[in-house]
């Protein structure tokens, strides 16, 4: 098991969900060391993407999406995302029926989302 944080876009994000939900999100939400050591099987709830070095996991549960990143064995939630707008997204960016992880990964939209998450970090450390 692994300590989970939050950045400031993050936090809000799951603030701004009604509390039952948050409750529901972070029952579902687990993370274990088989799962990063191993990655995803084909039915799993899990993705992780991939861009210049960096890695991103992605945990869907009902009407959410977690992206994650594991810094020092952190977990560190850089974006609590509703499954509607993730979907909205991928059709917004012409992504069409490629599988989500993949598409995602391709996509500097979905980047810019993550790297705002880390802009907001280091603008509270400040």
């Amino acid at each position: 098991m692994h300590q989970i944080a939050f950045n400031e876009i993050s936090a809000a994000e799951i603030s701004a969900i009604p509390t039952l939900e948050q409750l529901e999100l972070f029952f579902a939400f687990s993370v274990d060391e088989q799962m990063l050591r191993e990655g995803p099987s084909p039915d799993s709830d899990f993705g992780v993407m991939e861009r210049q070095g960096s890695r991103i996991y992605r945990f869907r549960t009902k009407q959410y999406r977690i992206y994650f990143t594991i810094e020092d064995g952190v977990v560190v939630v850089q974006r609590v995302l509703h499954a509607d707008s993730l979907k909205d997204f991928v059709f917004r960016s012409g992504l069409g029926s490629v599988p989500e992880d993949r598409a995602l990964e391709k996509s500097r939209t979905f980047w810019k989302l993550i790297e705002d998450g880390e802009h907001a970090k280091r603008q509270a450390v400040r």
